[in-house]
């Protein structure tokens, strides 16, 4: 009988990780920035309103939802800084400016934790199964959720590809129809590929994400 690749966990990182919820803050708030900015005639403040009030809306829903204060508070309040520092300048750009500038540091970021042998997606899983840094040292592991890793990197540079020019020339609703394209489905997509890339990575008989083979060293990438 021949060996089969393995389903790491017999799940996938969307299960891990979630998040579907909480993309929609990153969705909905440009997109009604956009819209009311459009609909009122290019006027920052209404186009702010109408970001804060959606943002509000969604951020009572998922209460009602279960999800918890924390992290409804923390999609609202970006919103809001980012509609106080397009107000501050006077640029309805800038509403975008930590949009751009987190997914910046985010592929510089992620981009560097591979480069250490400490890709982030091992990180983040790893604290989420609970197992802290474990799975650094099952050299299986470490290789996969490196390569994995650069899916990442690749999400966060195809939205820099889009937005910087948009940003840079003041497409405000060009900016806030990407922005909600390439939040979520962009997200999705990732995850989706990202599993996939650790899934092939893996040799086959690996017990997957949650049994880490450990070993005394990590080994390299």
């Amino acid at each position: 009988m021949t060996a089969t690749r393995p389903d790491p966990a017999g799940e996938s990182f969307a299960d891990l990780l979630g998040g579907r919820r909480a993309a929609i803050d990153a969705t909905l708030g440009p997109l009604a920035f956009g819209i009311g900015f459009a609909a009122a005639g290019q006027s920052l403040e209404w186009g702010v309103a109408a970001a804060i009030a959606v943002s509000v809306l969604v951020g009572i829903w998922r209460l009602t939802r279960g999800d918890k204060f924390g992290a409804v508070l923390l999609g609202l309040l970006g919103v809001i800084v980012a509609a106080l520092i397009a107000l501050y300048t006077g640029r309805p750009e800038d509403f975008f400016f930590i949009r751009v500038a987190t997914n910046a540091a985010s592929a510089l970021c992620w981009a560097i934790s591979i480069a250490l042998r400490w890709p982030l997606l091992g990180l983040v899983v790893g604290g989420v199964l609970g197992q802290r840094t474990a799975w650094r040292r099952d050299p299986a592991l470490l290789r996969a959720y490196s390569r994995a890793s650069w899916v990442w990197v690749g999400q966060y540079a195809v939205r820099l590809a889009v937005w910087l020019p948009l940003y840079w020339t003041g497409q405000i609703e060009a900016l806030s129809v990407t922005s909600a394209a390439l939040t979520w489905p962009l997200v999705a997509a990732c995850l989706a590929v990202s599993w996939y890339v650790m899934r092939r990575s893996l040799p086959a008989g690996h017990p997957g994400l949650r049994h880490p083979r450990t070993t005394d060293e990590p080994a390299k990438v």
